[in-house]
């Protein structure tokens, strides 16, 4: 390791944010713990990673699962000695309107937005604060500070991951940094979990102006690489365009 490497695990990273933000981190000299159910997405991420010079360990990882989030955390420090950053970054976007009853969708977005944070933070909290430095970043989304029609469950969600991370910061000692960052329209698979026809339509016409992922992780990699005295609480990035 390198003074500035820093060890960070990612939680849904086999596409997306979670991916984007890997090759950026890894990019920028840190070792990074690539973690979802897609093993083989992630393999070739890894790939990619060691192509470009860096490096890159891979977990199989169920967010919903405690003991699975858990082992993940506890492997990285047990490999590496410690960890440094997780970006809690899974999740999932099955928009519906609610008289649609789409209960087992609903079910799925509290599990893996809202419970599948909740994990993380308490796999990385003990050793964080046994180190006593640490810095949690929650992807977040602007659905934490909007409602929408077929967005209420999903917003809901994400005004829940903002507060969670928002009363961890104010609980946390300094020496542990804390990050919301909350995407706008962005490019990604979130919204082909849509089944509901409306919602399905309504998006298409939402996501007419969108960023690259790359440029979320260029947010994070921001708030990441800042020195241990400041703390970039939050941030908002979206599309020039979307009002």
């Amino acid at each position: 390791m390198t003074t500035n490497e820093k060890i960070i695990l990612i939680t849904g990273a086999s596409s997306g944010i979670g991916q984007a933000t890997a090759l950026r981190l890894a990019g920028d000299g840190h070792h990074v713990v690539i973690g979802a159910r897609r093993t083989d997405r992630l393999d070739d991420l890894a790939a990619r990673i060691k192509e470009g010079g860096g490096t890159a360990d891979v977990h199989r990882l169920d967010v919903t699962d405690r003991e699975d989030v858990a082992a993940f955390a506890d492997t990285a420090a047990k490999q590496h000695g410690r960890i440094d950053v997780i970006v809690n970054n899974a999740g999932v976007m099955p928009l519906s309107r609610l008289d649609s009853l789409l209960v087992e969708q609903w079910d799925r977005m509290i599990d893996v937005n809202v419970r599948g944070l909740l994990y993380g933070i308490a796999a990385a909290l003990p050793h964080f604060q046994r180190q006593g430095s640490g810095h949690f970043v929650t992807v977040a989304s602007v659905g934490a500070h909007e409602v929408v029609p077929t967005g209420a469950v999903y917003c809901a969600t994400k005004h829940a991951a903002w507060a969670i991370t928002e009363g961890l910061r104010q609980e946390l000692d300094p020496s542990i940094r804390v990050t919301t960052v909350s995407p706008g329209v962005v490019e990604s698979e979130l919204a082909d979990t849509i089944t509901e026809p409306g919602a399905q339509e309504a998006m298409r016409t939402y996501r007419a102006d969108t960023i690259p992922p790359s440029a979320i992780a260029d947010a994070i990699a921001y708030a990441v690489g800042r020195p241990p005295e400041v703390d970039v609480n939050e941030l908002i990035i979206r599309p020039a365009r979307q009002r």
